[in-house]
């Protein structure tokens, strides 16, 4: 089996099937579906909630993670939730809460700082992030912490973000995502998701093989690896907001380590030993890479 047809089968066994994402929206339409009966007496529309992070960026991964939906808050129960003297933010994530728990009374349901998080016993997650649209573009939504702010966040650019690079790069964008968090997960990289997110799309716009096919994974997952290296307790801004988000350094020392691993499996490659090549990508992919 050559690079491009492992790289192609490792690639069909992380993406998300149709029936894993047929499930997550099922979820994730009933909880905005209650939400939206309790706040409207209009006719239950999509247009309630929008679908975000590796859902709505297109680089979900199996097994299935969490999932994120953004509901959107009618405008007058923002001055309520503002109007409190301290961490009215806090009161607006328990009311979203015991409102779940009238539909989910048998369900966990908890808070995470920004999100009410709903655990189904079907094994995936939905994280309920309410937030309210603000002029000029994206949303205002709650964060508890430190007694408790109001954070301006746009998902429609972050999405468009990776959607854009992925047209640039014929798909490559998404599929390397979606492979560094198969290795965030496989070795308990403590990386935020959001940073190989940024990541990728900044390494892409510079590689010179960003518009190659899987022939060249194995080159791309080194010099990403590589590139991101280099970038430990850097920053970059976080699309359509003026927030920078910190990369750390917490996941260097696992970076370097599938680095090293991955110029091995590059040199197997190059001297067609396909198995001793394979040996090291599982090692940082899992058993998802097949010989």
């Amino acid at each position: 089996m050559s690079t491009a047809s492992r790289f192609d089968k490792f690639l069909s066994n992380i993406k998300v099937t149709n029936n894993q994402r047929a499930a997550a929206l099922t979820s994730v339409n009933a909880i905005a579906r209650k939400l939206h009966g309790h706040y409207s007496n209009a006719p239950y529309t999509d247009a309630s909630r929008m679908v975000i992070g590796s859902y709505g960026k297109g680089t979900a991964v199996r097994p299935p993670r969490d999932v994120d939906v953004l509901f959107f808050m009618p405008i007058h129960e923002l001055a309520r939730y503002t109007g409190y003297t301290r961490n009215g933010q806090s009161a607006l994530l328990q009311d979203i809460r015991r409102l779940l728990l009238q539909r989910y009374s048998r369900t966990e349901i908890g808070g995470d700082g920004q999100v009410v998080v709903v655990d189904f016993a079907t094994g995936h997650t939905v994280e309920v992030l309410p937030g309210w649209h603000q002029r000029g573009g994206g949303m205002i939504v709650p964060n508890t912490h430190e007694g408790g702010s109001w954070q301006h966040v746009d998902h429609n650019t972050e999405i468009a973000f990776v959607a854009d690079s992925d047209s640039k790069t014929n798909g490559n964008t998404r599929s390397l995502i979606q492979m560094m968090k198969v290795w965030q997960t496989h070795c308990s990289v403590p990386i935020k998701s959001l940073v190989l997110e940024l990541r990728s799309v900044e390494f892409l716009t510079e590689w010179e093989h960003a518009q190659s096919s899987t022939t060249y994974y194995d080159w791309m997952v080194r010099d990403f690896f590589a590139e991101l290296i280099k970038k430990a307790n850097s920053w970059h801004m976080i699309p359509g907001t003026s927030e920078k988000k910190q990369y750390g350094d917490a996941w260097l020392s696992k970076a370097q380590s599938a680095h090293g691993r991955a110029i091995k499996a590059c040199e197997y490659e190059l001297a067609d030993r396909p198995l001793s090549a394979a040996t090291e990508w599982r090692k940082i992919f899992g058993g998802q890479y097949e010989f």
